[in-house]
């Protein structure tokens, strides 16, 4: 009897060793636990792959969300919708064309006059890029050129040394020394410029309509009629007498390839 009662607290006993054992052993065993799983987040999240995965998106992301000020501030569409914009105006006609009309035929204008810059970008950059016989950087400085070239061409010396004098920058030997965010803002200055004087050209035969008609009716005591209203239609005839449309359109190309 004694034996058994023995017996039972020796096992009560490795039984109680055991437990306190495994409690006591219980928090350590979480925290390596919960280290390892904390090593490995922090490695899926900062590993290699994975980040620069991230960039790369936002990189996209962001370049896509910059190409309709890239496309208004670098080519010939800033020059082209003003002078449109501005052809309506003179008229007088409210709304018409629309403005999506004038905005879409900019565009496609804008596409053809920028067709041979396009192809040169294609034949140096893009294509060996695509044969992998440039990397990224070197078909970004190739095609940069083509577009640089045609800036310098529309942007006016007194502009580019504006903003030359601005940026501080000396020893400028030839046009490669301009960095092209200088040459950017030089050329939407010098286009707004030269669009602004296209359009002063197109006022003066709708003014003279203008005044015509404003005269007529003041001899003839109209006072209370608007001149507006008489000169419109006149307006209209004689722009479309001249095929008005056409004359501007071959004005626009003749002043970016000449």
């Amino acid at each position: 009897m004694l034996k058994k009662i023995l017996k039972k607290k020796h096992i009560c006993f490795i039984l109680t060793c055991l437990i306190l054992v495994f409690i006591f052993q219980l928090p350590l065993f979480a925290q390596k636990r919960a280290n390892v799983q904390f090593r490995v987040d922090l490695d899926s999240l900062t590993g290699p792959i994975q980040f620069s995965t991230s960039i790369q998106l936002l990189l996209t992301l962001t370049a896509i969300s910059f190409i309709p000020f890239f496309l208004m501030t670098v080519t010939s569409f800033l020059r082209v919708v003003i002078v449109l914009g501005m052809v309506r105006t003179a008229i007088g006609t409210q709304q018409t064309p629309p403005s999506p009309v004038i905005i879409a035929l900019s565009l496609f204008l804008t596409i053809f006059i920028m067709s041979p810059v396009w192809k040169e970008i294609d034949r140096v950059a893009i294509r060996p890029l695509n044969q992998g016989r440039i990397n990224q950087q070197q078909a970004f400085d190739r095609g940069i050129e083509p577009l640089r070239q045609f800036m310098f061409k529309q942007t006016r010396e007194k502009d580019l040394g504006l903003f030359i004098e601005f940026a501080q920058i000396k020893n400028i030997k030839s046009r490669k020394d301009i960095p092209t965010y200088v040459l950017i803002p030089a050329f939407s200055i010098s286009e707004l410029k030269t669009a602004f004087q296209i359009a002063f050209l197109l006022f003066l035969p709708f003014v003279v309509i203008d005044l015509v008609v404003s005269n007529i009716l003041l001899s003839l005591g109209m006072f209370m009629l608007s001149p507006v209203i008489v000169s419109l239609p006149f307006k209209i005839l004689l722009f479309v007498l001249a095929d008005g449309w056409y004359l501007i359109c071959k004005g626009l190309m003749e002043s970016f390839f000449k």
